[in-house]
C-alpha cells in the first residue's frame, strides 16, 4: 500500500473507530431506536455504515459497484459491535490490496462516472455522515457525554 493510501486509511480509521466508541454507550434496548417515523433504526444505521463502507472499497477493486452486503443478524449493541469490527477488519484488509491502477479507474454509479480515488473519498464522507447522525441517535437515547468525533492518531 502506498504512503499516501496509508494515510488514507489511517484517517478513515481515526473515524471508523468512533463507531465502537458510541456503540458501548448504548443500551441493547434501543437496538431499534428510530427518531422519528421513516428513519433507520440505530441497528439499520450501523450496518448500513459498515457495508456501504465496504461495497464502495469492493467495488473499486471490482472497476463496478454491488448493492451493500445484507445484515439483518443482530439483536443487542455486542451483536452490533461485533459486525462493525469484522467490516473494519474486511475493509481493512480489501483497502490493502488495492492497485494505484484500480484507484485511478474510472467507475460508473448512480449516473456518476468518476475514479476510484473520488468513490474512495465518497465513501469516507458518506460514513462521516452517518456517523453525525448517529452521534444524534446516541444523545436522543438519554447519552451525556460522547466521545470526540475521532480518534487521536495515537489511539488507531
Amino acid at each position: 500500500m502506498s504512503s499516501g493510501m496509508e494515510g488514507a486509511v489511517n484517517g478513515w480509521l481515526q473515524h471508523r473507530l468512533v463507531l465502537d466508541d458510541l456503540l458501548v454507550l448504548v443500551d441493547d434496548k434501543y437496538v431499534d431506536y428510530r427518531p422519528w417515523d421513516g428513519a433507520m433504526s440505530l441497528g439499520e444505521l450501523v450496518v448500513h455504515i459498515v457495508t456501504s463502507t465496504h461495497m464502495f472499497v469492493k467495488g473499486i477493486k471490482k472497476g463496478e459497484f454491488d448493492a451493500p452486503a445484507t445484515e439483518n443478524n443482530y439483536k443487542t449493541i455486542n451483536d452490533l459491535r461485533t459486525i462493525v469490527q469484522r467490516y473494519t477488519e474486511q475493509t481493512k484488509e480489501e483497502i490493502s490490496t488495492i492497485f494505484t491502477y484500480q484507484m485511478k479507474g474510472y467507475i460508473l454509479f448512480n449516473k456518476v462516472r468518476a475514479p476510484g480515488t473520488y468513490w474512495f473519498s465518497n465513501a469516507i464522507d458518506h460514513e462521516i455522515h452517518h456517523k453525525g447522525q448517529l452521534f444524534t441517535y446516541v444523545r436522543m437515547t438519554g447519552v451525556k457525554n460522547v466521545p470526540n468525533f475521532i480518534r487521536q492518531p495515537d489511539e488507531i
